[in-house]
């Protein structure tokens, strides 16, 4: 006499065949995926991405200063960002700043007017975009904001637009006969919510909309009587919301997409005196 399996015996059975099909791909896909790398058709669907070049910016700053270089290399959530990077002392003064980007130092966005129906360069104030250096710099402008105007720019000489990836900031660091002194950058990408800064978290406030993730402030430490050139910059908090303050929050636990705005960030020497 033939007994036939029940439908719940037969599930079982389909469920346990489906099983041991997805083991067996994803053995495969891993043993695969373990190929070196020297062997392309095993591993056609990794293509490896081309070297991205590198885009040197030049700014005069002090001649007769340190020579040095930042590099920066962007991250996966690098977009446009805005960035500016300067040198203070041991004690956190501000000395002299290196770059900024354009929009900022000038305080006219490429698409800052759209009244005539397309967009248009025009003043725009941003005071969340770069607030940690803005009052660092400790210059007022005449609507209270700390950060230069449409009537009091910048110099063109340490301004430029903002890189489109990685970068070389070639410049010089007075550092007034310092031995040893900090080179910060801060960078604020717009518009990059996340679980704790999502956009209806301070109603009303217009200032902390346009930023989202408030601007990050990455840090080295030159010695110039130190054997190495190269300084790491690491991430050593973030700037207030909407720029209302020059306060540096030093608890990152919040900040998630923006800290892969930059891969990788550091300031070479290149000589000393």
């Amino acid at each position: 006499m033939k007994t036939r399996p029940n439908k719940k015996n037969r599930y079982i059975a389909i469920r346990y065949v489906s099983l041991l099909v997805v083991l067996a791909f994803s053995l495969v896909f891993t043993a695969t995926a373990l190929v070196p790398e020297k062997d392309p058709q095993q591993r056609w669907w990794r293509r490896s991405k081309p070297a991205e070049p590198m885009q040197v910016i030049q700014t005069t700053v002090d001649p007769a200063g340190i020579a040095l270089e930042v590099v920066v290399e962007r991250g996966r959530a690098h977009n446009h960002p805005l960035m500016a990077i300067w040198v203070e002392d041991m004690e956190g003064n501000y000395i002299q700043t290196l770059y900024v980007a354009e929009s900022i130092a000038k305080g006219v966005y490429l698409h800052g007017d759209a009244s005539s129906g397309r967009w248009m360069p025009g003043p725009i104030r941003r005071p969340a975009a770069l607030p940690y250096w803005g009052h660092q710099r400790g210059l007022q402008a005449e609507d209270g904001l700390y950060m230069p105007s449409q009537k009091n720019p910048m110099p063109d000489a340490i301004t430029g637009a903002t890189p489109k990836g990685n970068f070389t900031l070639e410049s010089q660091a007075p550092t007034q006969d310092k031995r040893k002194f900090r080179v910060l950058l801060e960078i604020n990408q717009p518009w990059d919510w996340n679980q704790h800064w999502y956009n209806n978290r301070f109603p009303g406030d217009r200032d902390y909309m346009t930023s989202a993730q408030p601007a990050l402030v990455y840090e080295a430490i030159v010695d110039l009587d130190a054997d190495q050139q190269t300084f790491e910059m690491k991430p050593i908090g973030h700037s207030h919301w909407s720029g209302k303050s020059g306060e540096l929050f030093r608890d990152l636990s919040t900040i998630t997409t923006a800290l892969n705005i930059v891969e990788k960030a550091f300031v070479r020497v290149s000589e000393k005196k």
